[in-house]
C-alpha cells in the first residue's frame, strides 16, 4: 500500500478513523471523502506531509462521487446510515462508487456491508434491503471487490457500548430489549485490519464475501450485565416482552429505531457459509480484553474504586 492513493468514502466516521490509521501505518496516501471531512482532522498528526487530504462529498450526487474517486488506486466504502433514503445512500450510491473506481483504474475495492445484508433472503427491513442492494451493485460494477460483513462493532469511543454504559451508570433498574438476542460483537480495530489486508492482496481476497464476528457470542442481557460488573455497580435488568420493545422502537426520538429492533431480533452472528477473520490471517479480540479498562471512567470513584459493586 506504500504510496498508493486510497479513497475512504465516509471516512470521517467511527470506523473510518481506525481504517485510516491502519492504512497510514502502511504508507498509503489517503483521501477522506465525507459530508463533514473536518470531523477527521484529528488524523492530521498521524500523517506525513502530503499523506492525507480531505474532500467534501455528497454520496447522493453522482458527480460528487466521480470527482472524489478520480485518480484512486483503491477505494473503501464505509458509508452507513439508519435515516434518510437508505436505498440511495447504501445501495445505489455504493454502485456509483464501484463504477467510478473501475473507471479510475483502481486495483482494489473494499465494500463494508453488514451481516444484516442477507443477500440470499428477501427482507422487509429497509436497512438490510439497502445493504443487500449495495452489495449487488458493487459486485456488478467491480467484480473483484471484497465485501466485508461485520457484526456490531465495538470500540472505546463507539455509540453502542457508550449508550448502555451511560444508562447503567445512572439508572438502577433498566429494561433490556431482546434479552436473548445473540450478538458477536467485533472489535473495530480488527475490522480496520481486515480492510487493509483485503486492499493489500486483491488477488487473493478480491471477489469474496467475508463475515466478521468476534470470538464470543453474547446475549443482550449478558452484555448489560458485563458492563454493570465492569462499572462495579449493582443493577436490576428487566427483560422486556417483544410487544413492548417493538412499540417503543416505533416511537420517534427513541435510541433504538424500528430497523434496529428488527435487526436485533434476527441476531448478529456469523454463518458457516462465508470465510471470516481466519482466512484474512486475523485473530479477533474479545470484548472482555477491553471492557474493564474502558468502564473505569463510569465507576463511582473512577480508578480508585474497589472491587465491590455499588
Amino acid at each position: 500500500m506504500n504510496g498508493k492513493l486510497v479513497v475512504l468514502m465516509g471516512g470521517s466516521g467511527f470506523i473510518g478513523n481506525y481504517v485510516a490509521q491502519a492504512l497510514l501505518a502502511r504508507g498509503a496516501r489517503l483521501r477522506i471523502a465525507s459530508r463533514h471531512p473536518e470531523r477527521a482532522f484529528n488524523l492530521k498528526p498521524l500523517a506525513n506531509l502530503g499523506q492525507i487530504q480531505f474532500a467534501r462529498c455528497d454520496v447522493t450526487d453522482r458527480n460528487s462521487v466521480d470527482n472524489v474517486v478520480a485518480g484512486a488506486d483503491a477505494v473503501v466504502n464505509l458509508v452507513g446510515a439508519f435515516e434518510g433514503d437508505l436505498r440511495q445512500i447504501m445501495g445505489k450510491s455504493a454502485g456509483w462508487m464501484a463504477e467510478a473506481a473501475a473507471k479510475a483504474g483502481a486495483t482494489s475495492f473494499v465494500h463494508v456491508s453488514a451481516i444484516a445484508a442477507q443477500p440470499e433472503d428477501e427482507t422487509e427491513i429497509e436497512y438490510a434491503a439497502a445493504k443487500k442492494l449495495g452489495e449487488e451493485l458493487v459486485r456488478e460494477a467491480f467484480p473483484q471487490a471484497t465485501v466485508l460483513r461485520p457484526s456490531i462493532l465495538f470500540g472505546k469511543d463507539d455509540a453502542f457500548l457508550s449508550m448502555f454504559a451511560q444508562m447503567i451508570r445512572f439508572v438502577p433498574v433498566l429494561p433490556v430489549f431482546g434479552p436473548e438476542a445473540e450478538l458477536q460483537l467485533v472489535y473495530v480495530d480488527d475490522v480496520a485490519e481486515a480492510v487493509a489486508v483485503a486492499l493489500e492482496d486483491p488477488g487473493q481476497h478480491g471477489g469474496k464475501i467475508f463475515e466478521l464476528g468476534g470470538p464470543e457470542r453474547l446475549t443482550m442481557m449478558e452484555i448489560n450485565r458485563r458492563i454493570a460488573a465492569a462499572q462495579r455497580r449493582k443493577r436490576t435488568f428487566l427483560p422486556m416482552p417483544d410487544a413492548v420493545s417493538s412499540t417503543f422502537a416505533a416511537l420517534p426520538g427513541t435510541p433504538m429505531g424500528k430497523d434496529q429492533w428488527a435487526l436485533l431480533k434476527q441476531n448478529s452472528v456469523v454463518s458457516d457459509d462465508q470465510p471470516g477473520f481466519a482466512e484474512l490471517g486475523i485473530e479477533p479480540k474479545p470484548l472482555g480484553l477491553f471492557l474493564d479498562k474502558w468502564m473505569v471512567r463510569y465507576r463511582r470513584q473512577g480508578r480508585f474504586s474497589d472491587r465491590a459493586a455499588s
